[in-house]
């Protein structure tokens, strides 16, 4: 927004000076041309009428005037009434001069129609007089020919303008400093507003923008700052009545599914067992429903900030205890890449446990008896890129697109104990620490996870 201020102000400017200083510079010019050939016509005239004379002494005047113009410029002069004119040349018989000796007219050639060429040529036709007469008779006895250099008009003419130009430049110049000053201090509060709608798009529900600037952006500060007060304000409303929810449900789930056992326990009738395993199916899932709302709700709530964590630690604790679930499956979990003990990452505390058992548990669903989860730690500069690869059915481009959506679950799941939370709940982890997560084909199949996590340096964050 600054730019278009700055460019519109600029180019008002811009058309002002043109509108100002073209017109005038046009008139100068017109000036200037009109004063020359006023200039070289009185002097072509002049000796026109010496010539005219036709005695020694006008002659001789005519002659020293002649000689007194320099050299790159010509007087040329042709008689028929016999004065004596002393190495002056005559001119070349052309139209200009036929107008004079034949019409008595006299005759400007700039040499250009755009504005002029290198010679203002002036034909002047020479009257018979006598020194004691006053009048000026018809009969035409020569004519003078004046050829005057423009090089003194072009310089002349390139000040003109060129003075203007760099007059111009320095006002634009300072027109587009002034501009940017101007719209920076115009531009204040939209910023401010800006600067608050992009906290609150990352989720800083609490940024407020400061009521300054014209009444429209005063009046815009104070509505936007009720609605940012009032989201605040539901969501954190939302975010208690989850984790609540999910808490109170946890209990009594936890007592059905101890009852559930007790019955499986107490009673030897296939058809009831049959029922009370699938009634237990349905409470783990609950479970684990409401523990992911639980999870999703505090990690909404963003109260823990990240800090340095090692990576190579944490994954090791979490592979000990999903190994034994997959050994019951034949599937072997390995780990590659970096090897340094000492990689540390930002993350907030729980964060990174709680996304490796979300993906460690996805990836166990889904791969087949005797197949292999890949775990591989790649350090790229700042980043530290972490990816989870396995050997199962994969993804279509349209599930991908959708597999971070709650409660959405994939075809690809062997079982009905999901609750469609876990790749919700990793990418508002992973995203809370300032990280990214992307789903992509595994290479020979299957499903690759990559998280990309902040990199922390030795000893700090």
């Amino acid at each position: 927004m600054i730019r278009q201020l700055v460019r519109s102000y600029v180019l008002l400017v811009a058309v002002a000076i043109a509108l100002f200083t073209v017109p005038v510079a046009y008139t100068l010019t017109d000036q200037l041309r009109d004063d020359t050939r006023e200039s070289v016509m009185r002097e072509a005239e002049t000796m026109a009428r010496l010539l005219g004379t036709g005695d020694v002494a006008s002659c001789e005047a005519l002659t020293q005037m002649a000689r007194a113009y320099p050299k790159r410029e010509k007087v040329e002069v042709t008689a028929v009434n016999g004065c004596a004119l002393d190495g002056l040349r005559e001119p070349a018989r052309d139209a200009a001069l036929t107008e004079a000796l034949e019409n008595g007219e006299a005759t400007v050639d700039w040499g250009s129609d755009f504005i002029w060429g290198e010679n203002l040529v002036i034909t002047v036709p020479a009257h018979e007089r006598a020194a004691d007469v006053t009048t000026d008779p018809d009969q035409v006895v020569g004519a003078v020919r004046i050829k005057f250099s423009t090089d003194h008009l072009t310089y002349r003419l390139w000040t003109i303008w060129g003075f203007r130009a760099a007059l111009a430049v320095l006002v634009l110049l300072a027109a587009a400093i002034i501009g940017v000053f101007a719209a920076r201090r115009l531009t204040a509060p939209l910023r401010q507003l800006n600067e608050m709608a992009s906290k609150m798009s990352d989720g800083d529900l609490t940024a407020r923008s400061p009521v300054t600037g014209p009444q429209e952006t005063q009046t815009l500060a104070r509505t936007l700052n009720q609605a940012g007060e009032r989201l605040d304000t539901l969501i954190a409303s939302q975010r208690i009545f989850v984790a609540d929810a999910s808490h109170q449900l946890r209990t009594p789930l936890t007592a059905l599914r101890l009852s559930l056992d007790n019955i499986a326990d107490g009673t030897d009738d296939e058809f009831v067992r049959e029922d009370v395993e699938q009634a237990t199916a349905e409470v783990v899932r609950m479970s684990r429903l409401v523990n992911g709302l639980l999870v999703l709700a505090r990690a909404e709530a963003k109260v823990t900030a990240a800090e340095p964590l090692p990576l190579r630690e944490v994954i090791g604790e979490r592979l000990d205890v999903w190994r034994p679930a997959a050994d019951e499956r034949g599937v072997t979990i390995t780990l590659r890449g970096s090897t340094d003990g000492r990689l540390l990452v930002l993350a907030s505390h729980g964060h990174l446990d709680q996304v490796l058992d979300n993906v460690l548990s996805n990836a166990l669903e889904v791969s087949p008896d005797g197949a292999t989860i890949t775990v591989r730690v790649e350090p790229r500069g700042d980043e530290v890129v972490l990816s989870v690869l396995d050997e199962g059915p994969g993804m279509s481009d349209a599930e991908k697109s959708r597999a971070f959506d709650r409660f959405w679950r994939g075809q690809g799941l062997t079982g009905k104990s999901g609750s469609g939370l876990g790749l919700a709940v990793v990418k508002q982890l992973v995203t809370d620490d300032g990280g990214t997560v992307t789903l992509k084909d595994a290479p020979g199949g299957g499903l690759c996870v990559t998280l990309t996590l902040r990199a922390a340096r030795h000893g700090g964050g």
